[in-house]
């Protein structure tokens, strides 16, 4: 288990993350999701021993990461931008990788390199970003490192490979009981991915939870009237946002969606559905309810 308490960074008086406290359980796929500069980069490489913190502590197994190489030959740590030896291949970095990792397996480094379609003799220095992130994953995955750390997992990644490397990191958490740390700023790329979701904001976790929880604990209702009708209809109902086309609204809830249902059923709508709610739309007014303001959109550069 990763634990991090009040854990803060700070570069040239800037504060990247801020008294940040979370507990990553083993063998699940947990998330890191915020726009740019949230902090989702500097608290993976505080996590991998990249970075020493300024202030607060972040532990595996209750072990200091920093400076521990048992504990970081535990770890494999893939960032956005993927580093190589100069004129290497793939077979030249997977030796480099071998030579730290005891439990590199060149049979399944051959395999995968071969799934992917990648060479393993060619010069990475040729090959595409897309190409150079399927080489960094299938290094990290022949590792066989107990928990993988990475950065923008699917950027640059068409569609395909994307659901390849999915399958991949499925696969390392149930077959090997491995634990995957990914980030992204895509809410939608994460949402069918893992298991636990953190959003980062300025630095510090502002949401974190079970993906079924968070998809539970809001609602979405569709409800229209015969006659016209205002907001007092809806009274008894705890509607963080509502939206109307004509004589239909829609609803966004928080509450017992069965007992919500039937208070407007007993007004008897000409219409009243549930609709499915969106991890997005989750994360946006869970955020608004704390006071912040989240644009999906927003840019600026990474942390």
């Amino acid at each position: 288990m990763i634990i991090a308490n009040n854990l803060t960074k700070r570069f040239s008086g800037v504060v990247a993350l801020d008294n940040l406290s979370c507990h990553i359980q083993d063998g699940c796929v947990y998330g890191l999701v915020g726009a740019n500069g949230a902090g989702k980069s500097t608290f993976l490489r505080l996590a991998s021993g990249v970075y020493r913190p300024d202030a607060g502590s972040i532990k595996f197994n209750n072990e200091d990461i920093y400076e521990n190489i048992g504990v970081k030959k535990r770890f494999v740590f893939v960032s956005d931008d993927f580093w190589a030896l100069p004129q290497s291949s793939m077979r030249r970095m997977a030796d480099l990788y071998a030579s730290t990792y005891d439990s590199f397996d060149f049979k399944r480094f051959t395999a995968l390199s071969k799934e992917f379609g990648l060479p393993t003799d060619r010069t990475l220095s040729t090959f595409s970003k897309g190409m150079r992130r399927q080489a960094a994953t299938i290094l990290a995955l022949s590792s066989c490192a107990e928990y993988l750390f990475f950065d923008e997992t699917f950027d640059g990644l068409d569609p395909v490979m994307r659901g390849l490397v999915k399958q991949k990191l499925y696969a390392e958490v149930f077959d090997r009981g491995a634990t995957v740390i990914i980030t992204s700023h895509s809410l939608r790329e994460l949402e069918d991915t893992c298991d636990q979701l953190a959003l980062l904001y300025k630095g510090g976790i502002v949401l974190e939870s079970d993906v079924g929880d968070l998809k539970t604990s809001l609602f979405k209702l569709q409800v229209a009237f015969a006659e016209e009708y205002d907001q007092s209809v809806f009274e008894g109902l705890n509607v963080l946002a509502q939206t109307r086309q004509g004589s239909v609204s829609t609803l966004i809830v928080r509450g017992d969606k069965e007992k919500s249902r039937a208070l407007l059923t007993a007004k008897n709508p000409l219409l009243l559905e549930a609709l499915p709610v969106t991890l997005e739309e989750v994360f946006v007014y869970e955020m608004e309810a704390l006071g912040y303001a989240f644009d999906t959109a927003e840019g600026g550069n990474k942390a």
